[in-house]
């Protein structure tokens, strides 16, 4: 796996001549967020969902798929048994969180740690939408194991900018937020290397099964 500073230059790579979507797709979602932030039961529905499209969004521009500002509400579907995707979207949001409060009421540390275990949980439900939401937090933790401070060096790589950014009165988020997003879906990509897991391999199957419902649909 690539160093931090490889990652970050992978990703300003990446982002070049796409900058303008990238922020106004993270802006839709902290703007959407904010607002429901002021009803609380309404934040707490919703920001799993949305968490799954922004990180859809920024994957699929990893990848050099077609990324549109639609990606961001994909997880809005209810179709299937337990409210399809809004359900486990929602519930792997309130599960993983719950998780991380209880550890961390113990000590930071393991609250920490435990975030940093279930990081990649809404990836894998993104390349595996057949996941169930347990699947998803141990296939997490399982995959993180010996890469939780590969992963944590790169987030405090992203410090100084932070510092810069509030120098900005916030404004300069806009920007170090889609950047930062765009490391951490690298990071997803190049961990799915380490174990054998080719990205393309994985849309070639999502197109199959896609072609497969469709097919059943007719």
């Amino acid at each position: 796996m690539n160093n931090s500073s490889t990652i970050r230059s992978n990703a300003r790579e990446i982002l070049s001549g796409k900058w303008v979507n990238a922020i106004l797709a993270y802006l839709i979602f902290a703007a959407i967020i904010s607002i429901a932030a002021s009803f609380y039961g309404v934040f707490l529905l919703i920001s799993g969902t949305l968490a799954y499209g922004l990180y859809l969004y920024f994957l699929k521009l990893t990848r050099s798929e077609a990324s549109d500002f639609n990606q961001l509400f994909k997880a809005f579907s209810f179709e299937g048994g337990n409210l399809g995707m809004f359900g486990k979207t929602l519930g792997l949001y309130l599960l993983m969180n719950l998780y991380i409060l209880l550890w961390s009421l113990l000590l930071i540390v393991p609250g920490i740690i435990v975030a940093y275990s279930y990081r990649i949980a809404f990836y894998l439900m993104i390349d595996d939408p057949e996941l169930n939401i347990s699947e998803a937090l141990k296939k997490s933790k399982e995959m993180m194991y010996g890469y939780k401070s590969k992963l944590f060096f790169l987030d405090l790589s992203f410090i100084g900018w932070g510092f810069l950014c509030l120098l900005t009165f916030g404004i300069g988020f806009l920007w170090l937020s889609p950047y930062m997003l765009t490391s951490q879906s690298i990071f997803y990509n190049e961990l799915l290397n380490e174990y054998g897991i080719s990205s393309k391999e994985i849309k070639e199957k999502q197109d199959n099964e896609a072609v497969n419902v469709g097919g059943v649909l007719e």
